[in-house]
């Protein structure tokens, strides 16, 4: 079985204003431009070169390093311009809702990604905060409809998504492969795959505007995962025992902002 170190990032720019998801909670996963070069230079510290999944074959043995960004802020752009410059390529999955709002990606600009040679995926339709409070059916609606329009926009089949919201259950999972998704990447921190239906789930660390490229550097030589799962797991505890708090929380850190207003520095819930 492939190990694969998965890293997710959100929007890089020193402007946030003008990129992305505009919520106190988004801003706390906005990297600047001279930290994501940063951790561009500890990923190339390491042995292995930023890969396409499609590429990997998970059910054989090796290691593997994937980057994937969420949203489809317009940020994506010069985050995948920088990408290509080092020969890499990146995996950009879209909310497709915001497709052409001010502060997101428009088709051209998707469409120049994929030129580019990154792959486009889905990151659902309207990014519902909490995924897996939804039905099978909306789950199933969300991924269709969103890869559709990727398909659309792109001429080819929309087969790689993401999890708004980074909350999975088996019914999130079970969801992506009724879609007819080959590849979901989750916000858990595993670099093992695992085989949902025809399905294959992949696991992924967080980035935040704190995270030092030491950690980055440490987690791109397969050190300190289990760890991080930890951490994760007891996050995952306090969510599912306090429901109430934990879905008051996410409302108020999800809460869009006037236009022009740059979010503060905080937590985020995704």
């Amino acid at each position: 079985m492939a190990a694969v170190a998965s890293f997710a990032y959100h929007d890089i720019t020193d402007t946030p204003y003008e990129s992305g998801v505009q919520s106190p909670g988004a801003s706390a996963y906005t990297l600047g431009r001279a930290a994501f070069r940063r951790h561009l230079d500890a990923f190339a510290g390491v042995s292995l070169r930023p890969e396409l999944v499609t590429a990997i074959d998970p059910t054989a043995p090796g290691r593997h390093l994937v980057l994937t960004f969420d949203d489809g802020g317009k940020s994506a752009l010069e985050v995948g311009d920088e990408l290509a410059r080092r020969g890499w390529r990146g995996h950009f999955f879209i909310i497709t809702s915001r497709i052409g709002e001010r502060t997101f990606l428009d088709a051209a600009g998707i469409r120049s990604l994929r030129r580019s040679g990154h792959i486009i995926g889905s990151h659902s339709r309207t990014h519902p905060h909490i995924f897996r409070e939804q039905t099978l059916d909306q789950m199933v609606g969300e991924w269709r409809t969103s890869c559709d329009r990727l398909a659309d926009l792109l001429g080819e089949p929309c087969t790689v998504a993401s999890v708004p919201g980074g909350d999975i259950s088996p019914v999130v999972l079970q969801s992506a492969a009724v879609a007819g998704l080959h590849y979901l990447f989750t916000s858990e921190p595993t670099p093992v795959p695992e085989r949902v239906g025809g399905c294959w789930v992949l696991g992924r660390y967080c980035l935040k505007a704190t995270t030092p490229a030491s950690r980055v550097r440490e987690l791109a030589r397969f050190r300190g995962w289990g760890r991080a799962r930890l951490v994760r797991r007891l996050k995952e505890f306090v969510r599912v025992m306090l429901p109430g708090p934990y879905r008051e929380y996410v409302r108020r850190s999800t809460r869009e902002l006037p236009a022009g207003t740059e979010p503060p520095r905080g937590r985020a819930s995704y």
